[in-house]
């Protein structure tokens, strides 16, 4: 019987279709409201695997407008309270329930500060749709599973279908167009090659550059709440000011590469690691000395990185009943993190 983690990540491919589909005019209408407004800076609202989802947004609102974007602190408003200044900028809050206290909190004294407020949200109504000056109904469906995975997914894709209305830009259209088809193929590959490596590790690091590094932030995050291994992600780069220090032979490494203009920088840095007696696997035929994990080639660089996100769900999914726990169930974790 699958586990209702991988029922939720099978389901990813139907979830973005019904996305792509449902939410279609009010995508449309949130990236009209941008390009009227024509902000020079956005801020992001979130917690957990949907700040990944922000951190993602973070870098491809950046390369596709070239708008600076920082995440807020939730507790900016719910502890601190602090007036904040942003007239004429937008902000994308991203919350799976719409519940969170700090995250409702966030949105609504942001929203109170000038700023056009976009909610992405998978409950409607909720708390913090309320709050935004419009909200986007990502259509994941109902998820039960603690660990968010079609949520996570459903957040960028939402994101980004905004962002190529915002921006205008047919390729991005179009690559989200075969979003549906490419993440079926993603779910079909087998990055099972790692379940036995990291079976018995205590540690791992997961690179990534650009992009790709929401999607090694939010591997990390689902390495701990799954299968209770502790995992850190790092700019491919960052990695060398220090981290580097704890990679000895034979330790454990996951390189996120899309097929961008990072894919060379991060295969050098996977190469020498490598070198360093590391085990290196990379999303990339350019490493030398690391051992290649299958990717779905896209078309485009944003869907690219978010595609690769599907296999390694469907591995880390097989790694946690692996080590012996439930991937439903996460020790100490709730669905809804209430937090002020």
């Amino acid at each position: 019987m699958l586990t209702l983690m991988r029922q939720e990540i099978n389901e990813i491919p139907a979830a973005t279709a019904r996305l792509i589909e449902g939410s279609g005019e009010a995508i449309r209408e949130a990236g009209r409201a941008l390009r009227e407004l024509d902000p020079p800076v956005v801020v992001t609202i979130a917690r957990g695997s949907s700040d990944h989802a922000a951190h993602f947004l973070k870098y491809a609102i950046e390369l596709q407008l070239g708008i600076p974007v920082a995440s807020l602190g939730p507790s900016l408003a719910s502890i601190y309270e602090a007036p904040l200044r942003l007239s004429g900028a937008a902000a994308i809050g991203i919350s799976q329930s719409g519940k969170s206290p700090d995250i409702v909190a966030l949105t609504k004294a942001v929203r109170d500060a000038g700023a056009l407020t976009l909610a992405l949200v998978n409950t409607l109504p909720s708390p913090m749709g309320d709050a935004a000056s419009m909200a986007i109904d990502i259509q994941a469906g109902p998820e039960k599973a603690v660990a968010a995975t079609k949520s996570f997914v459903n957040s960028a894709v939402a994101g980004l279908a905004i962002i190529a209305e915002w921006s205008d830009d047919p390729a991005l259209r179009a690559a989200l167009a075969r979003l549906p088809r490419d993440f079926e193929a993603a779910l079909k590959l087998d990055w099972s090659v790692l379940v036995d490596k990291f079976r018995d590790a205590g540690s791992i690091y997961v690179l990534g550059r650009g992009p790709t590094l929401a999607i090694a932030a939010e591997a990390a995050l689902k390495c701990k709440e799954t299968s209770e291994l502790h995992a850190e992600a790092y700019s491919s780069a960052e990695v060398l000011h220090g981290p580097v220090s704890l990679v000895a032979p034979a330790f454990p490494v996951i390189a996120f590469a899309a097929r961008d203009r990072a894919e060379g920088a991060i295969a050098d840095i996977a190469a020498g690691l490598s070198a360093k007696g590391a085990d290196i696997y990379i999303t990339s035929g350019k490493a030398s000395g690391s051992v290649p994990l299958p990717f779905v080639d896209t078309g485009h660089p944003l869907t690219d990185a978010l595609a690769l996100i599907l296999p390694y769900y469907g591995f880390v999914e097989q790694l946690s009943r692996a080590r012996g726990f439930n991937p439903d169930a996460p020790a100490a974790l709730n669905k809804v993190t209430q937090t002020k």
